[in-house]
């Protein structure tokens, strides 16, 4: 009976596309070509909120916690993880229940039209970002015939470099930094230390988080909801405007900071353009950012630029986020680990059923108690791993290194 009202999609191609040693799977993409020549791209993210029902002690944990906490030798998951890594994740070959963004893309990955649906999918193939990348350079031969496969990953990472153009065009900042990684040994103690810069299978999956979670903060920025007959839900959402719903949004850049900033970077010959009412453009952030790559100071260049810009936060209140140069912003796309995602599910599902507006003020309470949680979530990471950066160099006393 879970099925009913879903669209089922257990016939497509679906994958997954994580880390080499994720277990909470929120999201797959199925792929088609359709009769027009034209792709459907399906955005598959689970739908935890079936499981995590409002006014349980489950879901007032998950409240509390806000976030799954990510730090270098554990993770302190948002829900169980019965929920987290078997019931809500989508593994391979086993039916799973999703909130859907179905996309019909032109080859220029221009949007034609979409739809918001619940659905059931089954997955059949996970993919570590590695694995994928190798199918697309054609270096890895996997035990099924994968040509369907590889042909699939092609179109959708040609269509995400091409979204990922007309972002910065759009005016996003390329705040792309390699990541510390950790190898531990058995007693959690590093071994080694080393950077993972993102593969094209990152950027792959990203764009299309990203265009998932820009198509569901629209469509309820702006809502008509279709009713559906009493025996039967609707299946998709279409849109009109004005419901409470939660944005992720990022404000302009503080002109004081972003002053500050120009200032202190010109000893080393670079210049980043400040305009006469001290608003800079995305324009300069980006070219500052190309500028200093391969000097020496680049990694403090870009420390600090980002430490010049707004934070990330979550509010009913749209303002727009700066940083993607997107008018309409929200995660969607990550319930598993997020719990602002469970209340954006928990909107839409909503407004499928019967249209009726939510509390805007009991909203807001929440997205600031979650941007709480994020903050107190993040500084945990970041101490992390300056622990484990510590610990690994305990035994290195009198040695010298070169360091930022």
């Amino acid at each position: 009976e879970d099925y009913q009202n879903r669209v089922d999609l257990r016939d497509k191609l679906i994958i997954t596309i994580d880390g080499d040693d994720a277990k909470d799977f929120d999201d797959a993409l199925s792929f088609q070509i359709l009769d027009t020549g034209n792709y459907q791209v399906g955005i598959h993210i689970a739908d935890v909120t079936h499981y995590v029902q409002e006014q349980t002690a489950l879901d007032d944990e998950a409240y509390q916690r806000g976030t799954s906490v990510y730090l270098v030798d554990r993770v302190i998951p948002m829900l169980p993880e019965r929920l987290s890594n078997e019931l809500c994740s989508l593994r391979p070959d086993e039916d799973k229940l999703c909130m859907s963004v179905i996309v019909e893309m032109d080859q220029q990955a221009k949007v034609i039209r979409h739809k918001i649906c619940r659905t059931v999918i089954r997955s059949n193939y996970r993919l570590t970002y590695r694995q994928a990348q190798e199918l697309l350079e054609n270096s890895l031969q996997l035990k099924v015939d994968s040509g369907q496969l590889r042909e699939a990953l092609q179109v959708l990472n040609g269509l995400a470099k091409q979204l990922r153009a007309n972002r910065f065009r759009q005016g996003a900042i390329n705040f792309e930094t390699p990541e510390v990684h950790f190898r531990l040994d058995e007693h959690n103690e590093p071994v080694e230390i080393f950077f993972h810069n993102s593969l094209d299978t990152n950027h792959l999956i990203e764009e299309f988080m990203l265009l998932a979670n820009r198509i569901v903060a629209t469509a309820i920025g702006k809502v008509k909801v279709e009713k559906g007959s009493e025996s039967q839900a609707p299946k998709e959402i279409s849109v009109q405007k004005g419901k409470p719903m939660v944005y992720r949004v990022h404000d302009n850049p503080d002109p004081k900071k972003i002053g500050k900033l120009s200032t202190f970077i010109k000893r080393f010959g670079l210049n980043l353009k400040v305009s006469s009412n001290s608003k800079t453009t995305h324009k300069h952030i980006n070219a500052l950012l190309d500028d200093c790559q391969g000097m020496p100071c680049q990694t403090l260049v870009e420390t600090l630029t980002i430490r010049s810009m707004a934070k990330a936060v979550y509010s009913t209140d749209n303002i727009g986020h700066y940083g993607l140069a997107f008018p309409y912003y929200t995660h969607f796309t990550s319930p598993i680990r997020r719990y602002p995602d469970m209340m954006v599910h928990r909107l839409l599902a909503r407004y499928l059923a019967e249209g009726k507006s939510a509390d805007k003020t009991k909203i807001e309470a929440q997205c600031v108690y979650a941007t709480e949680r994020e903050i107190i979530a993040s500084e945990a990471e970041r101490a992390s791993i300056k622990y484990k950066m510590v610990e690994f160099m305990h035994d290195k006393i009198g040695q010298v290194f070169k360091g930022h």
